[in-house]
């Protein structure tokens, strides 16, 4: 399978396969990077090159690579039973277990799970449960759902929607009805002017600001990721959930709470919520479910709605073909006790975290660097032209990009998102490989550096 070149591969490549968020003609132009194979933090291309992963694939593979007991969960459940449906009454027991497992490991509010194949499934999911709850009360007028700009909750038309990206609304006249937007609590582009904990209640407010314009009467719910992810690891200030949830509290409104991305451990604790302290009534996951062996998504029913949805009896007209997928639950199981039997969020919490966070903090002192900010296995670092205004290049020159390049060329993946680069590495990284990931990062910020002097970016 492996025989052909990497000129051969990139060829049959852009002859045949249409990549996610890319443009197609440039991608062809340019040539993948063919990943071949990869091991613990570690990936390799088909031309030999080793690569630090620092993304975890796409925030998802939390126990790293090469993980046989995950392998051997596939291919046991494959030969056993490969598949069957949630339909027509029907349960398969890896489905069972893993709901049952899920329950114990998330908050205490939750005991049922519908599954999906994907985040983005997930939170088509929530659109439907929240709705078809407030039918069930009687209040089929609460069906607005708000969530914020630059969020990131999937691609499908709900899930694009519920995101508040400019550039993917811009495409498939989205969002669709009933879905509306407030502005991100992004500290250091809003709230430079007052102190974090100042600007988190401020942020906060501006949920009750249009709860209050549309009316709490047709207002369903609030989603949003406990740190935006792919918005560029926006860390909320310690204000800001605590007072959402008064808020969500005060008008009986829904809370929502994306753990695609913080799930599992990412955070220092198992999600995201946890860290940041809030109490959701329904709980996207996917990626670390499974560390992105096999696709799994599903959705967290708090007992609030699963009652509501259980009592009053009557179909819930929504589900997947692979809802509850036998394989994907039996790899989803054997990776959260390995999570468990490993201690892998303690791991996070209290060493590689915490080690992390000390030093993510020296990146500060780089003349490139205006922000340097940790939370768990989740970091960002904000390149900017003025340290001292806080002046940021212009947006032509993509800085971001351009350092990109320079980690790629280095042999890191580290993710650019507008001038804030971003690192998700796996959870099972080592103070050891943090040290080695911090040196190539710093390589990539002088090369970078080095690049703003000699095209005359900087004085």
């Amino acid at each position: 399978m492996n025989a052909r070149t990497t000129l051969e591969w990139q060829a049959a490549d852009a002859a045949h396969f249409l990549h996610p968020f890319t443009d197609f003609q440039s991608l062809a132009r340019k040539g993948s990077r063919i990943i071949t194979k990869a091991d613990n933090i570690y990936l390799t291309d088909s031309d030999g090159n080793r690569i630090l992963d620092a993304m975890s694939g796409l925030w998802c593979v939390n126990v790293g690579y090469g993980q046989e007991a995950l392998v051997e969960a596939a291919a046991r459940q494959m030969r056993e039973l490969p598949f069957y449906n949630a339909f027509f009454q029907t349960a398969t027991p890896p489905a069972i277990e893993l709901a049952e497992l899920l329950s114990e490991v998330t908050p205490p509010q939750f005991k049922h799970v519908f599954f999906s194949g994907s985040g983005s499934e997930g939170n088509d999911t929530v659109v439907r449960m929240v709705r078809r709850y407030w039918d069930l009360m009687g209040q089929p007028g609460r069906s607005v759902i708000i969530s914020r700009v630059n969020a990131y909750h999937g691609s499908t038309m709900a899930g694009a929607s519920l995101g508040g990206m400019s550039g993917m609304h811009a495409q498939g006249g989205l969002p669709i009805p009933g879905i509306v937007h407030i502005q991100q609590p992004y500290w250091y582009e809003h709230g430079r002017s007052m102190s974090r904990d100042e600007f988190g209640i401020v942020a906060a407010g501006w949920l009750e600001d249009r709860i209050l314009e549309i009316g709490a009467e047709k207002v369903a719910a609030f989603i949003g990721e406990p740190i935006q992810g792919a918005g560029g690891v926006i860390i909320p200030p310690a204000t800001y959930w605590p007072e959402i949830q008064r808020i969500c509290d005060k008008y009986g409104i829904l809370l929502v709470s994306d753990e695609v991305i913080c799930g599992f451990g990412r955070t220092g604790q198992w999600f995201g919520c946890e860290t940041l302290g809030y109490r959701p009534d329904l709980m996207t996951f996917a990626k670390g479910v499974t560390s992105g062996y096999v696709p799994l998504g599903g959705v967290m029913v708090g007992d609030r709605i699963a009652k509501v949805l259980i009592e009053h009896g009557g179909e819930f007209n929504h589900g997947y073909t692979y809802s509850g997928h036998p394989v994907a639950c039996a790899v989803a199981l054997a990776n959260i006790r390995l999570i468990q039997e490993t201690r892998l969020v303690e791991h996070v919490r209290d060493d590689v975290g915490p080690y992390l966070a000390e030093q993510y903090a020296k990146l500060r002192e780089h003349p490139l660097v205006g922000d340097a900010e940790t939370c768990g296995l989740m970091a960002v670092l904000l390149l900017v032209k003025d340290k001292s205004t806080g002046a940021m290049f212009p947006s032509e020159l993509d800085m971001g990009m351009v350092c990109r390049g320079h980690c790629f060329r280095e042999g890191l993946i580290m993710r650019a998102v507008g001038d804030r680069m971003i690192i998700a590495p796996p959870l099972v990284i080592t103070r050891a490989q943090i040290d080695e990931m911090m040196s190539l990062i710093r390589r990539c910020l002088d090369l970078t550096l080095a690049d703003a002097h000699t095209h005359g970016w900087l004085a």
